[in-house]
């Protein structure tokens, strides 16, 4: 079955983003090997066991202090737990950065950002990004960069398509108004960005010839417009859109690109994405070779993401999206660039 994230992640975004008042805001596949899966989260023999997996040779391609996750995965955890709960259970994984997809924690209660910025200090957290939904960027951008200010967050920015307009002329109207955005962003000293799925890769309707992302790629201002790739949809995009690799677009210019979204996926020939979404290590994408060929750890934030975390495990781990965002940890701090 063909996934559905990005009408869903908008779903989300819309549902629990909203326009949010300062100070009033209602606001894990290969698993743990041996004791490390059996062993309570912070605990000195989960921590033991998990350094030994560390201990390949080769340089480290996700630098443990920028291991981060997107709360989109853990929604569910979010919602029925809370923030607190949350950055608890987080902290005692490993992770060190945050990347919000809104700033309510639905049953738990109303929020504000000043109190989620507490959360995030008395944790030793620190937010890395936000995605907001475009719409609250047009309606309230000054009120969306000042919560962006009190959390602390070098990036703000959205995971929607640019345009629902897949024309030239679309894009080139998409890539003028994020212009906008990121220079009121950088006024701030903060970096706009947006964040991939796999339709910026096709072709615009009135020239088959041109991809959509090249259009808003070559018409944002590199000092006001970054990009935070999500590997698994370019991938998505490669294999529905062919004739590039993701990994140049990186390349072309790596200070673009200060977020990546870490999400594995497992081939699936009969889904006409060419994969499915898992949790890391459970997938084929190449992600040694990928970050490997970026070069400099260090750079870039490495932000886990599973978009279906709290119902695909890896086999025979039980449907939990906490246990899923530690062994994809573990996955993601275990990663070493080949020796040659």
């Amino acid at each position: 079955m063909e996934p559905r994230t990005d009408v869903d992640r908008r779903n989300f975004l819309r549902l629990a983003g909203g326009t949010v008042a300062v100070g009033a805001a209602t606001l894990a596949g290969a698993a743990f090997a041996g004791s490390a899966a059996a062993a309570p989260l912070g605990s000195a023999a989960a921590t033991t066991a998990a350094a030994a997996g560390h201990g390949g040779k080769g340089r480290v391609l996700v630098p443990p202090g920028q291991i981060g996750i997107q709360l989109y995965s853990i929604r569910d955890k979010v919602s029925s737990l809370g923030f607190r709960a949350v950055f608890e259970r987080l902290s005692a994984i490993g992770y060190k950065e945050i990347e919000f997809a809104g700033y309510t924690q639905g049953q738990v209660g109303a929020i504000t950002p000043q109190e989620i910025r507490q959360l995030l200090d008395d944790n030793g957290l620190r937010a890395v990004g936000s995605h907001r939904g475009i719409s609250d960027f047009v309606n309230n951008l000054e009120l969306e960069l000042d919560i962006a200010e009190i959390l602390g967050t070098e990036h703000i920015g959205t995971a929607n398509a640019p345009t629902q307009d897949r024309t030239v002329a679309g894009y080139l109207a998409a890539a003028e108004q994020f212009n906008g955005f990121g220079a009121a962003a950088r006024r701030r000293g903060l970096k706009f960005y947006q964040h991939n799925h796999d339709g910026e890769f096709g072709f615009a309707t009135d020239n088959p010839d041109v991809r959509l992302y090249d259009v808003f790629y070559d018409n944002t201002d590199p000092r006001k417009v970054f990009l935070e790739m999500d590997v698994y949809w370019a991938f998505v995009g490669k294999h529905r859109y062919p004739g590039f690799e993701p990994v140049d677009y990186v390349k072309r210019n790596p200070h673009r690109y200060p977020l990546l979204h870490l999400k594995d996926g497992e081939v699936n020939p009969e889904s006409t994405a060419g994969y499915n979404i898992v949790e890391f290590g459970a997938g084929d994408l190449p992600y040694t070779e990928f970050l490997s060929a970026l070069g400099g750890a260090g750079k870039r934030h490495g932000i886990w993401e599973q978009d279906n975390a709290a119902t695909v495990p890896a086999p025979g781990f039980p449907a939990d999206s906490f246990g899923n965002a530690q062994r994809s940890y573990v996955e993601i701090r275990s990663l070493r660039a080949k020796r040659h």
